[in-house]
This record gives structure tokens, C-alpha cells and sequence, in this order.
């Protein structure tokens, strides 16, 4: 089920495209004040990013609009694309369109993450012991990214797929990760979230966040039963690197008609933390959490 959102707020798609728009004309980290930057690729990045579930298609005009360039400078940008490959535009309305070769920097990505390449034994192993959902996300920012899912034959959130992003406050994967930070670190994150209920299970004050972000790091796993999508149960572990600092997070995401809270967690957090703790770098002790005025 979607999840849901006080009726005071803007709708799902309404509040994405916003932030969308915000994002893309904002041009992200990049900064014209940087020596070093190239910005025609930082536009032309801007370009691609434009487009989404709610905008698959877009004119010149619209597009200029959004990326913030005028329509000359548009109309370059995606002619060169075009050539390139990454963007196909309809002989007849003249529209663009993503092409599948957008599809090649995930692959590339994908076929040479470390932590990817080291962790499959252990999802799969995972995936074919529990029967269950298995993840391997890995933060970026305020958000997770899903970069491996095995679904279970008892499928859950079937339009959660390998590249989406959720919020890391209300994920457990996300959370898991938190714990595994400096907590000066943690404040800074949290202080820079939207933070809203998803569902009513939704830990999304600020203070309460940062106290179940303080329970998982002496738990060292943790969970998250409803707070994004309705009838979704999980639970996570941060994978570590030399250091401590988390690189990623495995979850185990069930279904609520099938376990309770307390059974799912009983079950499947001994999991959870025994295959992250074989995927971190072994070894290294994790640094101090440091303490930090809320």
C-alpha cells in the first residue's frame, strides 16, 4: 500500500515533483564558484536528472523550464544527448524521452562495487534460507538507495526496485546506518530531513528519532515495522568498512499478516546482524560515538 500522508501536505507526486524541480534547478552540489567544475556537464546532468516517474516524457519548452536554462541553451543540451544516445526525441510530437543506454552508469556501478561483489554470497545465502525479502541499500546523504533486492515469493512493495530511495529516518536500513555514525554526525543529518509521518508508526520527531537511532547502536541492528509502507516489517545491520563508518545496510523485510512485530525480530535480527558482520571489514575498532547537544 502507498504510503500516506496528512491531508494538509502536498500529494506524493505533487511533493516529489517540487522537490524535483528544487533539485534540478538547484543543480545539487554543484557550484559555479568551483575552478574545477565544468558546468555544461553539470547542465547537461541536470538535463537527464529532469526526468521521472512524474515527467517521462518532456518538451523543449518543459524542460527548459525545470533545468532552468533558457530554450536556446536547452535545445543544445538535449540535441547533444540525443547524438549521444541518452535521450530520444519523438519525430512527431517532439517530445524526449530517456533511452536504456541511462541504464549503463547503474551497470557499470553495480558491476564494480566492492561491497556488492562481497556481499552476494550472503544475501543469497540469506534469500535462500529464510525465503524472505533480502536488501543491500547503502545511504547517500539523508535517503537509502536500494543497490540489491531478492524478492520472496511472499512479495512485498513490488515497485521497490533496484536504484529507488526512501527516507533513511523511516527505513530500518537507514536507521541501522545512523547508528553506526558519530552522533555529532547523526544530529546534522537529522537536522537536514523532512521529517513527516509516512503512516501513523511513522518515528519522525525529532527527539524520538534520535533516541531509537541511540537504542539500535547498543542493539546493533534496527527495525522498522510500518513506518513507510502499511504491512511492512524490517529489520537491518550496518556493514562496516575499516573504520566503523557504515558503507551499507542488510535488511530482512517481511509481511505484517505473517509475523508479528516480536516474531519478525526474534527471527531474523540474529540474521541480519550475523551476515553484516561477515561482510564488514573485520578487524578495525569501530570509533567512539561522539556526544552531541540535541
Amino acid at each position: 500500500m502507498a504510503p500516506r500522508r496528512p491531508s494538509s501536505r502536498l500529494s506524493d507526486t505533487e511533493s516529489a515533483t517540487a522537490d524535483a524541480d528544487a533539485s534540478v534547478k538547484e543543480g545539487g552540489p554543484a557550484r559555479a564558484g568551483d575552478p574545477l567544475m565544468v558546468m555544461s556537464v553539470e547542465k547537461a546532468f541536470r538535463v537527464l536528472n529532469a526526468f521521472d516517474a512524474a515527467r517521462p516524457t518532456m518538451s523543449l519548452t518543459q524542460i527548459a523550464s525545470i533545468v532552468g536554462l533558457d530554450k536556446s541553451a536547452a535545445q543544445r543540451f538535449t540535441h547533444t544527448l540525443e547524438k549521444l544516445g541518452y535521450l530520444h526525441k519523438d519525430p512527431e510530437t517532439k517530445r524526449f524521452e530517456l533511452t536504456v543506454k541511462t541504464l549503463d552508469l547503474g551497470h557499470h556501478y553495480l558491476r564494480g562495487n566492492g561491497l556488492l561483489e562481497r556481499s552476494m554470497p550472503y544475501l543469497m545465502h540469506l534469500s535462500k534460507t529464510t525465503e524472505e525479502t533480502i536488501n543491500l541499500t547503502m545511504l547517500d546523504d539523508t535517503e537509502i538507495v536500494f543497490v540489491s533486492r531478492f524478492m520472496s515469493r511472499h512479495v512485498l512493495n513490488t515497485d521497490v526496485v533496484i536504484g529507488m530511495r526512501m527516507p533513511a529516518y523511516c527505513t530500518a536500513p537507514g536507521v541501522a546506518m545512523l547508528s553506526r555514525m558519530p552522533m555529532d554526525e547523526v544530529v546534522d543529518l537529522v537536522d537536514r530531513m523532512d521529517l513527516h509521518p509516512y503512516t501513523p508508526n511513522t518515528t519522525w520527531k525529532r527527539e524520538d528519532l534520535l533516541a531509537k537511532i541511540e537504542r539500535s547502536a547498543d542493539l546493533g541492528y534496527a527495525t522498522a515495522f510500518e513506518e513507510y509502507y502499511h504491512g511492512d516489517l524490517s529489520i537491518a545491520a550496518a556493514v562496516v568498512g575499516p573504520v566503523g563508518t557504515p558503507i551499507g545496510a542488510i535488511n530482512i523485510a517481511v509481511s505484517r499478516s505473517r509475523f508479528t512485530p516480536q516474531e519478525a525480530e526474534e527471527r531474523f535480527a540474529p540474521l541480519v546482524v550475523a551476515a553484516a558482520s561477515s561482510i564488514s571489514t573485520i578487524g578495525r575498532p569501530t570509533p567512539p560515538r561522539k556526544n552531541a547537544q540535541r
